[in-house]
């Protein structure tokens, strides 16, 4: 069944991102002569007023054909109007971004409701784990709500703020206990206890800890705050994928990129784990997906995007020979990242495997 879902959630954004630009297309005024589901002579079609609608038999992607796109084809006259080269620039930029655009969106409405729907980890000053041979750990207990240090309340980082100020004599060695004890307010089974604990200096964390870790309750928050936190963890995920594909030919980067086979591989594997993480990881592929695409290199999204707007700046068309040239080496482009990507994948299935985690 995982296999099932993974295949219909690829489908689901192949038919997403097409139907952005047929929508677009069509609400700006242009002739859509076809609208079709994955790649290859179409096995089921039909016709509904001017667009033919059908499926393919290779699931590869899809296409939405708009009389035009080719200045060079033979036109009639009756639809010359409507052509996507005779519309305007910003009609053309319009129809282009509508699928990057679609799955842009796709991306952080998944995210935003996974966001919601968890709300916010805040930290608690209940404990939940122990360390052993810690300088807690002979006084204190998991489910131990600590009150306050030294007559300091609040927080869990006011309380860890104030342990940090027990220091060692002299100084701050790996393992050393502080020169004075932290006096420690622990509320335990209904009843308040006060104990004196010597914090112990911890050099890879640079500060003294007694040992402990604070547990977390998850709170409801905003649907604005939720649509900030979404959009941080989206433009993370964007610079890093910008970053990858700028860098491929640095060894470290290039063995992040990957295939669509890694991303239906990690997509089935997560709906077989749970459905919240098969629905994050469709997002970060909706989202590549969405950044790819905006590339300014033919025959991506955005190579369409950047000549249209070189023609805006020029003032007049521009030779369809000439972006014809550039697009060889954009697709020499896409064909390179496509081959690091199966060649990654092969090596990460046949050997690791995929770590969701």
């Amino acid at each position: 069944m995982s296999y099932v879902l993974a295949f219909l959630g690829f489908v689901a954004l192949i038919v997403l991102h097409e139907a952005g630009h047929f929508v677009a297309a069509k609400a700006v005024g242009m002739r859509v002569e076809r609208f079709s589901l994955f790649m290859g002579p179409l096995l089921v079609k039909f016709r509904r007023g001017e667009t033919e609608y059908g499926i393919g038999p290779l699931p590869l992607g899809g296409y939405v054909k708009i009389t035009g796109m080719n200045p060079n084809e033979e036109i009639p006259p009756e639809v010359a109007p409507r052509a996507y080269y005779n519309q305007p620039v910003w009609k053309r930029v319009v129809v282009i971004l509508a699928g990057p655009a679609v799955n842009l969106l796709i991306a952080f409405f998944i995210v935003w409701a996974l966001v919601l729907s968890a709300g916010q980890s805040v930290a608690t000053t209940k404990v939940a784990e122990i360390q052993r041979a810690s300088p807690a750990a002979a006084v204190l207990r998991p489910g131990d709500q600590v009150v306050s240090v030294d007559g300091v309340a609040g927080s869990e980082s006011a309380i860890r703020a104030q342990i940090d100020k027990h220091r060692c004599a002299g100084t701050q060695v790996n393992g050393c206990l502080a020169a004075t004890p932290a006096k420690v307010v622990i509320r335990r089974d209904g009843s308040l206890l006060t104990l004196e604990i010597k914090p112990r200096y911890n050099s890879s964390a640079g500060r003294p800890l007694i040992g402990v870790e604070f547990g977390a309750v998850q709170k409801p928050i905003g649907l604005v705050h939720a649509a900030s936190i979404t959009g941080s963890q989206l433009w993370s995920v964007t610079t890093e994928t910008v970053s990858t594909v700028a860098r491929i030919f640095e060894p470290k980067e290039r063995k992040q990129l990957h295939s669509i086979v890694y991303g239906y591989t990690a997509t089935q594997q997560s709906f077989a784990t749970s459905a919240t993480q098969a629905l994050w990881v469709l997002a970060l592929i909706s989202l590549s997906l969405g950044i790819i695409n905006l590339f300014p290199f033919l025959p991506l999204d955005g190579g369409h995007v950047f000549w249209a707007l070189a023609e805006k700046v020029r003032g007049r068309r521009i030779p369809f020979e000439v972006m014809e040239r550039a697009g060889v080496v954009g697709f020499a482009l896409i064909i390179l990242i496509f081959v690091i990507g199966l060649t990654n994948d092969i090596s990460t299935l046949s050997g690791p495997g995929i770590n969701l985690h």
